[in-house]
């Protein structure tokens, strides 16, 4: 995908680096939430991630200096100049959305925080195990980059496409925490079973999937052949079903089969953002 460089200045985003684990107390249950939410979505077998987060449990993350030097952070490598590519891209494409809806007023742009090995969220610790996450408390995406490694081998290709449709997903969810999506479905699940509150998050990550392809669609002018089918293969490859490798029951699927996924975004491809309105529209 043709995206236009990045203009520092233009994005919010910072980096930090050298995080490790130290002896402390236990950690905070949305640290737990994320955790659960990370491994079961981007790609870690279920059984070992629960170890990995039993171990963080015992201990506290700690995360190296914190830089808000965009052009330091956007350089530090291409999968950060990438990500930087990205964010003002989507931050651009939105912002025209908003505006086009009478909205304008109404739109933030998210911080894009590129860490490794630990960070400290308002939503609880975080680590690259997780793979790529939202925060709502800070309104901030967090990525560890060499996630995107991991993506490569889990859908078979290594495409600029797959890492945009990542990012352009956990963008998603930001959309979702501005226009009150996120409160309206957080309040619901509080009422009603737990069968019945996967299926509403199950809702929420296929809302956030069409929001990614709404972007890819708006700017189809910078789209390269094969890329449509890196973004099929990378939503289809992190769907439950093929995650769970049967292990999981469809009643506890939190992000949809790898068929939802691939069809949310394909819907989202037309540019039209209503389209995706339907998967939480709850009346």
């Amino acid at each position: 995908m043709r995206l236009n460089p990045f203009n520092t200045g233009n994005i919010n985003v910072r980096g930090s680096s050298g995080g490790g684990v130290g002896k402390a107390g236990g950690l905070g249950c949305g640290t737990i939430v994320i955790a659960a939410l990370g491994y079961f979505v981007f790609g870690l077998d279920p059984f070992q991630t629960a170890a990995t987060v039993e171990s963080v449990q015992q201990g506290t993350q700690t995360q190296g200096e914190i830089s808000t030097d965009q052009n330091e952070v956007c350089t530090t490598g291409p999968y950060a100049r990438e990500a930087c590519d990205g964010l003002l891209s989507l931050d651009q494409t939105w912002g025209r959305v908003f505006e086009e809806q009478g909205l304008g007023d109404r739109f933030q742009r998210p911080t894009l925080h590129l860490y490794s090995g630990a960070v400290r969220t308002a939503c609880g610790s975080g680590s690259s195990s997780m793979g790529p996450f939202y925060c709502p408390g800070d309104q901030t995406i967090y990525i560890d980059t060499s996630f995107y490694d991991q993506l490569a081998r889990m859908s078979g290709n290594s495409g600029d496409f797959a890492r945009y449709y990542v990012l352009a997903h956990e963008y998603g969810h930001h959309i979702q925490t501005i226009t009150g999506v996120s409160d309206q479905i957080r309040s619901v699940q509080g009422q009603v079973s737990r069968t019945q509150g996967n299926q509403l998050q199950v809702r929420m990550e296929l809302q956030a999937d069409c929001y990614a392809g709404v972007w890819a669609g708006r700017n189809r002018n910078l789209i390269e052949p094969g890329d449509i089918e890196e973004g099929m293969q990378a939503a289809s490859a992190i769907g439950d079903d093929r995650l769970t490798q049967g292990r999981v029951s469809a009643e506890n699927f939190t992000h949809g089969t790898s068929a939802q996924r691939s069809q949310a975004l394909q819907a989202g491809l037309r540019g039209d953002v209503r389209v995706c309105d339907g998967y939480t529209n709850l009346s």
